[in-house]
């Protein structure tokens, strides 16, 4: 069933050095492995479960002759339109090794099937001829299960250890001095009155709020009272729960005293009130976790500062590019960590702090149970008011998008290949198996594979993703997700389904990894080293010829830009490239996260030139078409254009000093640059088609992103210009070589 006739183009190899401007002018598609027809048109969608390889070497030694990583990128929770859901009794699982009936698998006869991991022979279930979907009994080969690759499934009784837990949100709030002051809590609070009654959930939803400054203030809401209860604990060296019931109570039957509650919130910790400038975190997030372990949910904290009181208190550390700075200072916020995800309790952690607050310690209470970091430098309500269009954006997503509870999830590899290492936010319950208190369709993960026994009697391989969690409707649910792949036994066939972004993206989640276990530099030069390496591979195997000349395959041409700009990226850059060691630490936990698609404008922007744009708007409101991208040199820009760079997490607008004065009446409504103000976040909404076009531009790179991006006006003339050249990858930096120079810097080495 498989075609290994590749296209011809990817057999062509490029010499780097000659052909530099090999940026695709549009957004690069997902590379699709080579694979039959029949089946790729059911194999997982790239975006969902992608390979490195999309051709898998046949042995080990193969594999380390490409010098490529192989890897799995998973975004498993991600937001799928017309996702076939099944309600059945009978789910048709391996018996053997368990594997979940898919596309892949053989039938042999009418009642047997073979499995495509373990090639176990089983049974075909006499139910298993009904289909679900149309209720009626037909061939099998029309199931649901066999012509779709990502499926879920309702799940019996069996996959339940215990009844499936209610949605459980605790919300903490440091009410400090330092933090009351920043004004950040009226926000905040007001947010979440506008998002509750869309907080996912059911009938048995549960709510509930702690603050904390130097002591813990918890609120009674149970039903019956006038008003909110507060109950004040001061000991924070050994903390415990004041009230048994009323701190998470019912969100239908209080929801009035919660609204009060969060209303009165900012008035109560007003910052003209004595305050405390103390912050006592680790009690918090103790008692936080005594309330929620017999249900387990979901602790949101907003933190302004170091902890300074009880358990966890941290104290001031100097940046550096060590991982002894770059690494946690305490393991009190893993533990923590590790006991919340044994309760099935997540945490997230949005952090408002213009002064070092530790983020790499810190971030441990997140990374351990499945959480996620938000970051707000600065904020601030009357000194820097554009972060908070960001946090209010941010939370809305948060506060509304889709969750899962008390969730694990099992990645399966056909027999030869084993899975050693896992990226992301989780806790590792065995060799396969990851528990995720909490799961959103913003995370994504990443596992190092190698090939233990030889492949060479299998044409294919075939990976599956089993994710079980509880909806928030109480539903137990299974979501699985099949990939399969064919086998090859050359390095050039290995090279050409090689998938550059999948590539970068794994390599810069274990360049974070090593950051943190080894040190900053270690991981740079483990990053070029990747870049040598296979550059060596492709030689040694004879792709491409010339003695001077740096060849690549086609599909892997990008791959060394990529790697520059990863080593360019806020997160791994090296010198003075990073503002702080908080931003670095954050720029890091988004690497771990974030899938595929949100990753790689963060490591290689895009940039686009707008003024000169001509698309149009369609009868949706969306455009028919999107300005071509530009390789990231300022030799594509001029002073008479406006240009767009999207970082993935932040955009920038820049302005040149002799744009059109067209363009600037159209777009801001003024005749020259000077009169936009420096600090400009937003655009106007005029009623012309420029303006139109180039918000709809943005609304459009900012669709479903799980952090908003917010966007800064740039001057070619103000100081801010600073941070969008420091992203212009192909050029030199004060601390970094152009993309030219990195060229002929592994030119050096692979020649040696």
């Amino acid at each position: 069933m498989m075609g290994l006739g590749m296209q011809q183009e990817k057999f062509q190899p490029v010499d780097l050095l000659q052909e530099r401007n090999i940026l695709p002018m549009t957004q690069l598609p997902p590379l699709k492995p080579n694979l039959h027809p029949e089946l790729q048109k059911r194999n997982c969608r790239p975006d969902i479960f992608c390979c490195t390889l999309t051709n898998v070497p046949q042995t080990q030694a193969l594999l380390h002759k490409a010098r490529l990583p192989l890897g799995l990128l998973l975004h498993p929770f991600k937001d799928v339109k017309h996702l076939p859901v099944i309600a059945s009794s009978t789910i048709v699982r391996c018996r053997l090794c368990r594997t979940y009936i898919n596309p892949f698998i053989t039938f042999l006869q009418s009642q047997k099937w073979k499995c495509n991991l373990c090639y176990q022979i089983n049974d075909v279930p006499d139910d298993f001829v009904f289909n679900p979907v149309t209720h009626v009994y037909g061939n099998p080969l029309d199931r649901p299960e066999i012509q779709y690759s990502t499926i879920e499934f309702i799940a019996p009784a069996e996959y339940m250890v215990r009844p499936p837990q209610p949605a459980v949100y605790l919300f903490l709030f440091d009410v400090s001095f330092h933090a009351v002051a920043t004004g950040y809590l009226s926000v905040v609070c007001q947010n979440i009155i506008e998002n509750l009654n869309s907080l996912p959930g059911d009938s048995r939803t549960r709510v509930g709020i702690m603050t904390y400054d130097g002591s813990l203030h918890f609120y009674n809401l149970q039903e019956g009272l006038t008003r909110p209860q507060m109950l004040v604990v001061t000991d924070t060296e050994d903390v415990f729960v004041p009230c048994p019931e009323g701190l998470l109570p019912n969100f239908q039957e209080s929801k009035e005293l919660l609204k009060e509650l969060l209303m009165s919130l900012p008035t109560i910790f007003s910052a003209s009130n004595e305050r405390g400038t103390d912050s006592a975190l680790g009690p918090a997030l103790q008692a936080a976790l005594k309330m929620l372990s017999p249900t387990g949910g979901r602790i949101t904290v907003f933190q302004t500062q170091l902890p300074s009181r009880g358990p966890g208190t941290l104290k001031a550390r100097t940046a550096g590019t060590s991982g002894d700075s770059l690494g946690p200072a305490t393991d009190f916020y893993k533990k923590l960590a590790l006991d919340c995800s044994g309760q099935q309790v997540a945490v997230d952690l949005f952090l408002l702090s213009g002064q070092h607050a530790d983020l790499a310690t810190l971030s441990g209470v997140c990374q351990f149970s499945s959480g996620s970091v938000h970051y707000y430098p600065a904020l601030h309500v009357e000194h820097a008011p554009a972060g908070l269009q960001k946090l209010k954006a941010d939370l809305q997503r948060y506060l509304t998008r889709k969750i899962g509870f008390e969730a694990i999830m099992k990645i399966r590899c056909s027999k030869g290949l084993s899975i050693h290492t896992f990226h992301g936010n989780f806790f590792v319950r065995s060799t396969d198996l990851l528990s995720l208190p909490n799961i959103s369709p913003d995370a994504g993960f990443a596992v190092q594979l190698s090939i233990e026994d030889n492949l060479s009697d299998f044409p294919t391989v075939a990976f599956q993703t089993a994710l079980l969690y509880t909806s928030s409707k109480g539903e137990r649910r299974i979501r699985v997700h099949t990939l399969c792949l064919p086998v090859v036994t050359t390095v050039q066939d290995v090279h050409a389904g090689a998938d550059s972004q999948a590539i970068t993206c794994l390599l810069a989640k274990m360049a974070v990894d090593r950051t943190v276990s080894s040190s900053l530099s270690d991981a740079r030069d483990a990053l070029v080293n990747a870049a040598i390496d296979f550059l060596s591979a492709s030689r040694t195997a004879g792709i491409g010829s010339g003695q001077s000349a740096l060849f690549a395959s086609y599909s892997l041409r990008l791959l060394p830009l990529y790697i520059l700009a990863l080593l360019k990226q806020p997160a791994i850059a090296s010198g003075s490239a990073q503002a702080s060691l908080d931003s670095r630490v954050f720029a890091m936990c988004e690497i771990k996260l974030q899938p595929v698609a949100f990753l790689m404008p963060m490591i290689h922007p895009n940039l686009y030139r707008v003024d000169t744009f001509e698309g149009s708007l369609g009868e949706d409101g969306n455009l028919t078409s999107q300005p071509s991208i530009l390789k990231l040199s300022a030799e594509k820009m001029s002073g008479d254009g406006v240009f767009l760079l999207d970082c993935g997490s932040v955009l920038y607008l820049w302005l040149g000093r002799n744009c059109k004065t067209e363009f600037l009446s159209n777009i801001f409504g003024v005749s020259n640059v000077s009169a936009i103000q420096p600090n400009t976040s937003s655009l106007p909404e005029l009623q012309n088609p420029e303006s139109e076009r180039l918000r709809a531009f943005l609304g459009s790179l900012r669709k479903d992103r799980p952090l908003y991006p917010l966007l800064h006006v740039i001057r070619e003339i103000g100081p801010e210009r600073v941070a969008f050249i420091r992203r212009l990858v192909e050029d030199r930096t004060e601390s970094a070589m152009s993309y030219y120079e990195f060229l002929l810097h592994l030119q050096q080495q692979v020649c040696k």
